[in-house]
């Protein structure tokens, strides 16, 4: 049972750095913009983050972990969101290749966070020494109480706050894009950008409304992943860049649905570290159960082609610039 538990808890914690990525994705992509710089946005959002606060931390003597949780989300959603408007200008305003641009952003922010993050640890007194202790306390700090109470506790309670954030996230996008008007004229950029711009809908201000904020979304599962997966601190193993694949995986497993996204989350952090319950596994046989959930993406990816259902697809317009003289 203790196994079990151990599982479930690896992969929320594991699930909601993706989450962030896919659930900010989703909106690019539900109004027509392919961003493939997920990686390297969450890149950009871990590091400033953590620049942010390493720089609090330093300057007082004891530092109010409240203002540690608004500066590091302050700054990561800021300079995700400012990575995000480079990809919407490049794409949208001068109408760049999206697939191009995307994995130069990734390349771009994952460079940028390894030269910062490698200067830190020189800062902080050599690789591996830097240590934002305060926020990541803040951001690890389990629900008083309810985290204690049995098993109950210890599979539902026992995280961070950013992990009930980001399934309330995920339900707010669901209505966002369902209920409103601007989330339904956002889905209609996506669709039929000519027929939206007929009918007196601002595509570019839409497209870049949903790529500005889905990138600084997107950036979230950047500074969950320094400040609560690996405990407020700084690794240039490329596993961020890993886990923003995994997040784009995930738009397509959970058919852009937002609400999809939380199990399909949780299901990919199982099926990602199942091979570390299974005795007697080899290095090999370690890597195969690292392949599932990318093969589990391409399997859905291709029953949903051929079952051809309308709520299952991507975006028509997804991908494509848009021409306003093409009308």
């Amino acid at each position: 049972m203790e196994q079990v538990i151990s599982l479930i808890q690896a992969a929320v914690v594991f699930g909601t750095v993706i989450m962030f990525g896919c659930l900010g994705e989703i909106i690019s992509e539900k109004a027509g913009n392919l961003n493939l710089g997920v990686p390297g946005i969450m890149y950009i959002g871990g590091i400033a983050s953590l620049a942010a606060v390493f720089k609090y931390e330093n300057a007082v003597a004891e530092p109010n972990k409240f203002l540690c949780v608004v500066i590091a989300l302050a700054a990561c959603f800021a300079a995700s969101a400012l990575a995000g408007l480079v990809y919407s200008f490049i794409t949208i305003t001068l109408r760049a290749n999206q697939n191009v641009t995307g994995l130069t952003l990734t390349i771009f922010g994952s460079g940028l966070a390894n030269f910062f993050g490698g200067s830190l640890n020189k800062m902080a007194g050599g690789v591996g020494q830097i240590s934002v202790a305060a926020t990541s306390e803040a951001f690890r700090s389990k629900i008083p109480g309810l985290s204690g109470a049995g098993v109950f506790g210890e599979i539902f309670f026992s995280y961070g706050f950013m992990v009930y954030v980001a399934i309330i996230l995920a339900v707010v996008i669901r209505i966002f894009l369902k209920k409103t008007r601007t989330g339904l004229n956002l889905r209609a950029v996506g669709e039929n950008p000519s027929t939206a711009d007929a009918a007196g809908i601002k595509v570019t201000k839409y497209k870049y409304f949903a790529t500005v904020i889905g990138a600084g979304i997107s950036g979230f599962g950047g500074v969950f992943y320094v400040m609560d997966y690996i405990k407020g601190t700084w690794a240039n193993d490329g596993t961020i860049e890993k886990l923003g694949w995994l997040a784009v995986a995930l738009v397509i497993f959970a058919t852009w649905k937002s609400l999809n996204a939380i199990w399909g989350a949780y299901l990919f952090g199982i099926l990602y570290w199942a091979y570390f319950y299974i005795p007697n596994l080899t290095r090999a046989s370690q890597e195969l159960f690292k392949m599932i959930p990318y093969v589990v993406t391409i399997i859905v990816l291709l029953v949903t082609s051929f079952r051809k259902k309308k709520e299952n697809q991507a975006p028509a317009h997804l991908g494509l610039p848009y021409f306003r003289e093409d009308r």
